[in-house]
């Protein structure tokens, strides 16, 4: 199937390989699809949301209580990934995946909650393994849902004041890189308060010595990281394309690779984001994202914006003349 896929490509009406970089995103669409003619179909981004114990530490300047504020602004059409979502075509959901807050029963978020936000892994672990389990079995449960609804592209954000200290600790604890080379100012710690937070996270780090994928998971990770993570797992046991977005959502596709390595075959890397030790992560899998913005919100907005580059290389390789059909003398 490549080398069909690839003749198909250098076949267009173009020199060999103009089009860049939508010319690999279109050959991986047809690999992940098995298909000479890959399609985009009723895309979606779910965003996970949870809070965090760990917050406690005063390793983010923003209370918890953002955390379900911005999931109400989410759903009230107010919020980044809102609106990019509505300008693109993309159907948003927002699930309650662990907030430390009750929503509305009218209120459109999806309820989801497997606890009231993790417990401060300063002085334990951030889920049970129970609890861990039962996350990413949802997240595999919601996204079997979007399958079944004729989805075949998905994207996953999130939302969790402190979240981007659980990333930082899986990316560590998987990859072996100092924990300070991966943390980073979140949203918006710096000087002494990224020298706090640096400094609360090495203490964590060496606290524990998880064993198993789903034992650092649940001690380092946090609720809607985890229900990302079987999100991811279950898009790829669906042949989906898979849209990831910045440093807590390729955190989660790391954390993924960890149960399934196959799981990357099916993510197109959405865009670099400026936040600390996300590159380190593209390296590691080796991606070349589509965007480059000097984003670092979250929320899934990287994937969001990506979307109509990556509908771009699907409408190439389906639409676009190849030699023989225009006519047109090619060397």
């Amino acid at each position: 199937m490549k080398e069909l896929l690839q003749h198909k490509i250098d076949n267009k009406t173009k020199p060999t390989g103009s089009l860049g970089h939508l010319e690999t995103i279109a050959l991986q669409l047809g690999l992940i699809q098995n298909t000479l003619s890959p399609q985009i179909h009723n895309p979606a981004i779910l965003v996970f949301a949870g809070d965090h114990g760990l917050a406690d530490e005063k390793i983010s300047p923003y209370p918890k209580d953002v955390t379900w504020q911005m999931a109400m602004n989410f759903v009230a059409g107010g919020a980044a990934i809102s609106v990019f979502c509505k300008q693109n075509g993309i159907a948003l959901k927002v699930i309650d995946a662990g907030v430390d807050y009750d929503f509305p029963e009218n209120c459109p978020i999806v309820g989801a909650k497997i606890a009231r936000g993790t417990r401060n892994m300063r002085h334990q672990p951030a889920m049970t393994l129970e609890e861990c389990t039962a996350a990413m079995e949802k997240g595999r449960e919601l996204v079997r849902a979007e399958a079944q609804n004729g989805c075949n592209t998905i994207g996953f954000g999130e939302m969790g004041i402190g979240n981007t200290s659980p990333s930082s600790l899986l990316m560590h604890r998987f990859l072996n890189i100092a924990i300070e080379d991966c943390t980073g100012a979140g949203s918006g710690m710096t000087g002494n308060g990224l020298d706090h937070k640096k400094m609360i996270l090495k203490e964590v780090a060496q606290k524990y010595n998880p064993k198993t994928p789903l034992e650092t998971l649940a001690t380092f990770g946090g609720l809607e990281i985890a229900m990302m993570t079987g999100a991811f797992i279950e898009a790829h046991a669906q042949k989906m394309v898979i849209l990831v977005d910045g440093f807590i959502a390729t955190a989660a596709l790391l954390t993924a690779t960890q149960f399934n390595a196959d799981v990357a075959n099916n993510a197109i890397f959405c865009h670099a984001s400026n936040e600390s030790g996300h590159k380190r992560l593209l390296n590691h899998f080796d991606a070349r994202p589509v965007l480059d913005l000097g984003l670092r919100l979250g929320e899934g907005t990287g994937a969001a914006l990506a979307l109509p580059v990556i509908k771009a290389a699907a409408t190439f390789i389906n639409e676009m003349a190849s030699f023989e059909d225009a006519g047109v003398s090619n060397k």
